[in-house]
């Protein structure tokens, strides 16, 4: 997701690419990474670099633990955050919100666009069905589960409609072969599978008729067009954001 972030900002006439950090690939040719010419950048070693370069956004796609010092860092130094990493807890918001007072954050389970649309019709259906199921889909090595779009999908639905109908299972043949259960008491199943990138299905059922919602992604260049737009409009945006619907 890096590369394809640096990509993304060199390829728009609007941005510049000033910095990289990655502590892992301390010294790297941004353009070694990204496959294709660039700035004549090497990777840094700490978020310092961005001061001396002087951003003004940041784009985060880590990991939480490394992410919750990341914004830390943005917040003290008033540098703008966009963040695709997910895992944040009701805590983590809160301290965002006290923390970004000199910049502004946003947080978003999901930058594709279709993936944004999936979630909001998902949301307008909930309150005229009765049962619905989230399946999330996603590569080999996504290590967390369910996935943050899944969780948030969940969380909205369950706020559009309070009750659902009873789970009638009561014999498990095997553990966990009804999902789990997630925010708003909306099931939710994961799969992960070698050939994919990111997909998700939303089951909505009610007498005699059912409704899928699904959307796919077949490469991360899907998430490029949100995070492009992210960075150009977070400086309006106060705060901290929850989600890319704000910036449509």
């Amino acid at each position: 997701m890096g590369a394809e972030v640096c990509r993304a900002v060199c390829a728009d006439e609007d941005l510049e690419l000033v910095a990289a950090v990655d502590p892992f690939h301390v010294g790297t040719p941004v353009s070694h990474v990204m496959g294709a010419e660039g700035p004549k950048l090497t990777i840094a070693a700490t978020a310092d670099a961005l001061i001396e370069a002087g951003a003004q956004v940041a784009v985060d796609f880590t990991v939480l633990s490394a992410a919750r010092e990341n914004l830390r860092w943005c917040a003290t130094n008033g540098v703008h955050a966009v963040v695709g990493t997910t895992g944040f807890t009701t805590d983590d918001h809160e301290d965002l919100v006290a923390t970004f007072t000199r910049s502004n954050c946003l947080l978003a389970p999901n930058f594709a666009i279709g993936a944004i649309l999936m979630m909001r019709f998902a949301e307008m259906g909930a309150p005229y069905f009765e049962t619905a199921e989230i399946i999330e889909l996603h590569h080999n090595d996504k290590v967390d589960a369910p996935s943050g779009t899944a969780m948030e999908t969940a969380r909205r639905m369950g706020a559009a409609r309070t009750k659902w109908a009873r789970d009638p299972t009561t014999k498990f043949v095997m553990d966990g072969a009804r999902g789990a259960q997630g925010p708003g008491g909306v099931r939710v199943h994961s799969v992960r599978m070698v050939g994919m990138v990111a997909n998700q299905e939303v089951i909505l059922g009610t007498t005699g008729q059912s409704l899928t919602i699904r959307h796919d992604t077949t490469d991360r260049t899907s998430f490029m067009p949100g995070v492009i737009l992210a960075v150009k409009r977070i400086s309006e945006h106060t705060g901290m954001t929850i989600g890319l619907d704000a910036f449509l």
